[in-house]
C-alpha cells in the first residue's frame, strides 16, 4: 500500500483501492517490501498511519536477519524496527489493539529454517513487553502477535502452543493446497 489516500503512484496499490476491492487488513513492512522496494522504518510507519485513518488493519512486519542474528542484535534490530513503524501510535501515545505485529525472523523465510518454538516465544515476548512499556499493559495483552517465517502444517502446532505466539503469517506454504489445509484446520483445542 502507499501511504498517500489516493494518487498515481505506478506500482504501488492506494489504500482506497485497497478498501473498494473489500479489504479489511494490509500487510506492510514485509522483508520482502524493506529489502527489495526499501521500505523504510519511517515509510511503513506512514503507510501504517494512513491504514488507520482508513479504517483498515495494518499488519506491520518486523525482523533480523541472519547476521544480526547471529551477531547479537536481534532485540535491538525488533526495538529500532518497533520504534520506528509504531513512531505515529508513539507519538500519540495510542496504538490500537486491533493493530497486529508480525515477526518474520528473515533467515527463516523461504530458506526451510525455521525459528524454534522457544526463540519465537522469546522474541514474541520481547514485543509484547515492549508494547506494555511503550503503550499499556492492556493493549499489550490484547494485541495479535504473529509468527512468519517457514509456517508449516509440521511445525504449526509447536509455534501455536507458546503463549506469545497469537497466529501465523504464512508465506510460501499458502502457495500449495496439501500445505496449506493442515495449517488453516489447525486449532489449538484439538
Amino acid at each position: 500500500m502507499h501511504c498517500d489516500q489516493k494518487g498515481a503512484f505506478t506500482g504501488e496499490i492506494s489504500g482506497r483501492m485497497i478498501q473498494d476491492v473489500g479489504c479489511t487488513h494490509v500487510i506492510l513492512g514485509h522483508s520482502e517490501r524493506r529489502a527489495l522496494f526499501g521500505d523504510t522504518d519511517k515509510v511503513v510507519d506512514s503507510k501504517a498511519k494512513t491504514a488507520v485513518l482508513l479504517g483498515l488493519i495494518p499488519i506491520i512486519c518486523i525482523g533480523e536477519t541472519l547476521e544480526q542474528r547471529e551477531a547479537g542484535n536481534t532485540f535491538s534490530v525488533l526495538q529500532g524496527q518497533l520504534e520506528g513503524s509504531l513512531a505515529n501510535f508513539l507519538a500519540d501515545d495510542l496504538l490500537l489493539p486491533s493493530t497486529i505485529l508480525a515477526y518474520e525472523p528473515v533467515w527463516a523465510i523461504g530458506t526451510g529454517k525455521t525459528a524454534s518454538p522457544d526463540q519465537a516465544q522469546e522474541v514474541h515476548a520481547f514485543v509484547r513487553q515492549w508494547i506494555a512499556e511503550n503503550f499499556n499493559t492492556g493493549t499489550a495483552e490484547h494485541i495479535r502477535i504473529l509468527y512468519g517465517g517457514s509456517v508449516k502444517g509440521e511445525n504449526i502446532a509447536d509455534l501455536m502452543a507458546r503463549p506469545d505466539i497469537d497466529g501465523a503469517l504464512v508465506g510460501g506454504a499458502s502457495l500449495t493446497p496439501g500445505a496449506f489445509v493442515p495449517i488453516i484446520r489447525f486449532r489449538a483445542d484439538g
